[in-house]
């Protein structure tokens, strides 16, 4: 199954220092990969008119019925699983993690993953920016994201 995370409304390339906020320059969001937290994939500019990442996946069936959804860029354990949405700053080769966005898997209608594993594909919509004008972080369910099956 195809995971794709669609993503627009960016936050810029820099965000300024505000209350318990130090603020960040040449900054970038990545899908981070799991066990290996400075792999990050496909980083794009926080000035982008949109970023899009495509993770391959399985969903399987577990004995209770629920299902899981796997992958190399997939986090956590059954029941918890997430994929991060990493922001860092600086150049390519000195990049540093500040801040990350939780997609959660766990928060996708059931109906909707039934969709997805019917048709292999399992679709996140979200905008990045949050309420202050700074990158989106934290765990993120919706309504700050929207899931669908199919394209």
């Amino acid at each position: 199954m195809e995971l794709r995370i669609e993503a627009a409304d960016l936050p810029g390339r820099e965000c300024g220092a505000g209350p318990g906020f130090p603020g960040y320059r040449d900054i970038h969001v990545a899908v981070q990969r799991r066990g290996r937290p400075a792999e990050l994939l496909d980083p794009h500019p926080g000035d982008a008119p949109r970023a899009r990442w495509s993770l391959e996946c399985e969903a399987k069936r577990l004995p209770d019925g629920a299902v899981d959804i796997t992958g190399r860029y997939v986090q956590g354990g059954p029941g918890g699983r997430f994929v991060y949405l990493s922001w860092v700053a600086g150049g390519a080769g000195a990049r540093s993690l500040f801040r990350r966005a939780k997609l959660l898997l766990a928060a996708v209608d059931p109906v909707t993953v039934e969709e997805a594993m019917a048709g292999g594909l399992l679709v996140a919509r979200l905008g990045l920016t949050d309420v202050k004008g700074h990158p989106l972080c934290a765990a993120v369910r919706p309504p700050l994201v929207t899931w669908s099956a199919g394209g």
